[in-house]
């Protein structure tokens, strides 16, 4: 488990786990969120949109898209 945000996204980023989770919208969005706990906010907005990408469900979308307008200034 991760203390903070950015030990996270380290966690997240470890390459096996990232290339098996690529094509998941919740992994983007997982990192999303981070990076905006960060204070991160152009890597969280780029992170929102590639989970927005792969979402299908209207639910998810309008979720991520609510929390794009919260990070893209």
């Amino acid at each position: 488990m991760a203390t903070t945000p950015l030990e996270g996204l380290r966690l997240l980023d470890e390459p096996e786990l990232a290339e098996a989770l690529d094509s998941y919208h919740l992994f983007h969005a997982a990192r999303a969120d981070l990076f905006r706990r960060d204070g991160s906010f152009r890597e969280a907005a780029a992170a929102y949109r590639r989970a927005l990408q792969l979402a299908t469900n209207a639910v998810d979308r309008a979720y991520l898209e609510r929390r794009l307008g919260e990070v893209d200034g």
